[in-house]
């Protein structure tokens, strides 16, 4: 199965408002990054245990590891949780940028580091949101 059959595999099979939801994300993501490089991750480690929540990946940027070597991984990730939906902002060098950036004008929603969190769409601030994803792939851009 190619990765945009995963994808929306993944999003049709979670519950309402959930779906809808991580769909309008899906479409939000995609006018903010139209032409990047999507991922899947199912959650699963090599030895097809789940270790995570299955994720969908936007974009590429290299992770550079304290012994010098690097990965490419997405720069955002989208995942639905067992409370809501998480928005994961990959890369950000200042892990109190995003919730000092953020998070007074975000609405309902965790904000750590790397992660937005919240229930619902209609919770938080879509505005924001898409300002923080924006801001999250101009930095791992650079």
């Amino acid at each position: 199965m190619n990765v945009q059959k995963q994808i929306e595999a993944y999003i049709t099979s979670q519950p309402e408002p959930k779906r809808s939801d991580m769909q309008a994300l899906h479409r939000i993501i995609l006018q903010v990054m139209p032409a990047c490089e999507l991922w899947f991750l199912d959650g699963k480690n090599s030895e097809n245990k789940t270790v995570s929540n299955p994720n969908i990946g936007y974009g590429s940027y290299a992770i550079k590891y304290a012994d010098g070597k690097t990965k490419a991984f997405f720069q955002i990730g989208l995942s639905a949780n067992t409370t809501g939906i998480s928005v994961y902002i990959m890369g950000i060098e200042d892990k109190k940028y995003l919730p000092e950036t953020y998070g007074k004008t975000i609405g309902k929603a965790s904000v750590t580091g790397y992660c937005i969190k919240f229930k619902t769409l209609k919770d938080i601030n879509i505005d924001t949101l898409e300002a923080a994803i924006q801001d999250g792939v101009e930095q791992t851009n650079t």
